[in-house]
């Protein structure tokens, strides 16, 4: 499970990221966290500041997602044996790509799984309001609250994710395979006899 927190909405248009909070999960196990402070290069705006807390003090001096890439990268650890898991994932997943992709270095081909997605697959309205990740953890009763800070936000997408896995089996979901094409799935219309 991973997320992080950003100085902005899209990295292309010179948003940075600021923080980074992973949880490698096997087998409902924690295996270890991986918590930093990026230096996102420019100042923390105050809206942001306002948000998540993350100030100007408390990145500066702190490592440039450059120097933090290697050790992140090895946490993570491979393509064939790493799902990355996420709440709004594309969004997580853009500011990655974009640092890799700016400091040359390879990033893997994940599997990735995204727990709004999943969320808006197998909870009904009735039960949700919305898939955000603050309604869905106080929805499976996380044992972390989501706070827009890397490390909680990942702990809490953890339980999410685990509540939302048991949901699943009444969907007939039981691989890694037919979770990814849970989305894309297209229902059968039946002719007219």
């Amino acid at each position: 499970m991973l997320d992080l927190e950003t100085t902005g909405g899209a990295a292309h248009r010179g948003a940075a990221i600021t923080e980074i909070g992973a949880v490698k999960i096997r087998g409902g196990v924690t295996l270890g966290e991986f918590k930093t402070f990026i230096d996102p290069g420019h100042p923390v705006p105050a809206y942001i500041t306002e948000l998540t807390g993350i100030t100007d003090e408390m990145v500066f001096q702190s490592p440039t997602i450059d120097q933090v890439f290697p050790s992140f990268l090895e946490f993570l650890g491979g393509a064939e044996s790493t799902v990355l898991v996420a709440q709004n994932a594309p969004f997580d997943l853009s500011f990655l790509t974009f640092a890799a992709r700016t400091h040359g270095y390879q990033w893997p081909r994940y599997h990735v799984l995204d727990t709004a997605i999943i969320a808006r697959k197998v909870l009904s309205r009735d039960e949700v309001p919305n898939c955000k990740l603050g309604t869905l953890a106080q929805f499976f009763g996380t044992s972390t609250t989501p706070n827009h800070r890397a490390l909680d936000d990942a702990r809490a997408t953890v339980d999410v994710f685990h509540g939302l896995l048991e949901r699943l089996g009444t969907h007939d979901i039981y691989t890694l395979e037919e979770l990814t094409n849970f989305g894309k799935r297209v229902k059968k219309v039946q002719s007219p006899e």
